[in-house]
C-alpha cells in the first residue's frame, strides 16, 4: 500500500501529512489545483521537530483539503487497507509501522475517523497550542494540527515538541511551552458518555464503546450517560463555518501565482474557470458553493452569523458538562470500517458524519481517538486524555 505522496528522508520516523508545507517538496493537499507548489519554508511545527532531533520520511496522502471523511477524495487516490476498506494514509502507516508519529490536520474529523479505523491513536489538541503556521488553510477558525501513534506515550512526546506559541500565528496562544504528562490517575474520575451519539451509532461501534466503559470502571472510573440533543445544530454550525472559510481560502487558486493553470484560455475570466474546474474535484466544490452561499447577502445572518452564536451557545454547554466530569466519550465514526462509495456523495456523507466530530473543532477543545473511542475534554485537558488511553493501554500489558 502506498501511504506516502512524496518521500524526503526513508531514516526518518515520523511523517507529516501533504497539507503541511515542508521546504522544497511539493505540497499539494491531495489537489490537482496545487500542482508543483514547492513551498519556500517548513510549517513552525515541521521546524520544531527538525531543531529537536526528529527526521521527516514524508508526507502522507490526504483528502482534498482535508475536506472529507478519511482522505478517500484526495487526486493521488484513495489509501485502501487489505481487507479492501478505507482509511487515512497517516493513520495505516503509523499501523503498519512505517513511520513511527505522524502529523495530521483536522479540519472536520478526518485524522480521528482514520485512526478509528485503523485502531491507532490520535489527538487533535487545544486550538491555538500548535502553531498553523505552514498548514494550508481550509477552515483556520478551528483547524488544528495533531499527532497519531500507537500509543499515548508517543502522542505525548511528540506534542511536547510542537506546542507553545508562534509570533507567525495570530491564532497561537501565548504559552511558550506545553506539559503533556500521561500518568494522572484516572482512578475516581467521573467521566460521561454522549446517549445520542451512542444510539447513532452502528452496533460494532456501540461494543467498542461498551468495551472501553468497562475498562475505564475497572481501573476505577465511575461512566454514566448524558443527553446532548443539540448536537444536529453544533454540527449543522461548523459546516456553514467550515464551508464559508473554505471558500475564502481556496480563492486563491485561480491559475495564475503557483499550482495549476489549464492549458487553453481566452482571457482571465476563462482562466479562473477552467482552472479551478478542472482542479478541483467534485467535494471541494461542493464545500466552495455551500460556503458561498451562506456568506451571500440574503444568507449571511440567517446562517453565517447564527452559526457564530450557536459556537458560543455550544461553548457554554460543554463548560458546563466539563464542569460535572473529566471526559466525554463517543464514537468517532458511525461505523467500524468505510468502503468505497460514489464520490458524488461526500458532501452529504461527511455532513451527516459531522455529528461525531464537529464540537471538538467548533468550540477549540481537544479530541483523541484510542481502541475506536473518541474523547473529548476541557480546554488544555489533553494529559487527561492520554492519560485515560495510557492507562487501559497498560491494562492490555
Amino acid at each position: 500500500m502506498d501511504y506516502f505522496v512524496t518521500e524526503i528522508d526513508r531514516s526518518g520516523t515520523i511523517a507529516v501529512d501533504d497539507t503541511i508545507l515542508v521546504k522544497g517538496f511539493e505540497t499539494k493537499a491531495g489537489s490537482h489545483i496545487l500542482d508543483g507548489f514547492k513551498p519556500l519554508f517548513s510549517a513552525d511545527a515541521v521546524d520544531r521537530l527538525e531543531n529537536a532531533g526528529y527526521v521527516i520520511y514524508g508526507k502522507t496522502n490526504t483528502g482534498e483539503f482535508g475536506l472529507d471523511l478519511a482522505g478517500e477524495t484526495s487526486y493521488h487516490g484513495v489509501c485502501k487497507k487489505d481487507d479492501g476498506t478505507i482509511s487515512t494514509a497517516a493513520a495505516e502507516a503509523v499501523a503498519a509501522g512505517v513511520v513511527k508519529q505522524a502529523l495530521c490536520v483536522d479540519v472536520n474529523g478526518a485524522p480521528r475517523r482514520g485512526a478509528a479505523l485503523t485502531g491507532v491513536d490520535y489527538i487533535k489538541p487545544t486550538y491555538g497550542t500548535v502553531s498553523r503556521y505552514g498548514v494550508i488553510p481550509t477552515a483556520c477558525s478551528g483547524e488544528q494540527i495533531g499527532v497519531c501513534a500507537k500509543r499515548a506515550e508517543e502522542i505525548g512526546e511528540v506534542l511536547s515538541v510542537i506546542s507553545g506559541h508562534d509570533p507567525k500565528d495570530g491564532t497561537s496562544l501565548p504559552a511558550e511551552k506545553y506539559c503533556y504528562v500521561t500518568d494522572k490517575v484516572i482512578s475516581g474520575m467521573r467521566f460521561a458518555a454522549v446517549q445520542e451519539l451512542y444510539d447513532t451509532a452502528e452496533d460494532d461501534v456501540k461494543a467498542r464503546l461498551d468495551a472501553y466503559i468497562e475498562k475505564l470502571k475497572k481501573a476505577g472510573a465511575a461512566v454514566e450517560f448524558i443527553s446532548l440533543p443539540d448536537l444536529k445544530a453544533y454540527a449543522t454550525a461548523w459546516q456553514i463555518m467550515l464551508s464559508a472559510e473554505t471558500c475564502n481560502n481556496v480563492s486563491r487558486y485561480e491559475g495564475v501565482k503557483f499550482g495549476y493553470r489549464t492549458p487553453e484560455y481566452k482571457d482571465i475570466d476563462e482562466l479562473y474557470v477552467k482552472s479551478r474546474t478542472e482542479g478541483m474535484g467534485f467535494n471541494a466544490k461542493m464545500n466552495v458553493l455551500y460556503g458561498s452561499d451562506v456568506l451571500s447577502k440574503n444568507k449571511y445572518v440567517i446562517c453565517y452569523d447564527k452559526s457564530l452564536r450557536i459556537r458560543r451557545l455550544a461553548s457554554e454547554k460543554m463548560k458546563d458538562v466539563f464542569g460535572r466530569y473529566e471526559a466525554v466519550l463517543c464514537p468517532a465514526i458511525s461505523a467500524a470500517s468505510l468502503g468505497e462509495y460514489d464520490l458524488l456523495e461526500t458532501f452529504e456523507r461527511t455532513k451527516k458524519e459531522l455529528v461525531f466530530t464537529a464540537v471538538p473543532n467548533l468550540i477549540g477543545i481537544p479530541a483523541m481517538v484510542t481502541e475506536g473511542v473518541q474523547l473529548w475534554a476541557p480546554a488544555f485537558g489533553e494529559s487527561v486524555l492520554l492519560s485515560i488511553a495510557s492507562t487501559v493501554e497498560r491494562m492490555a500489558e
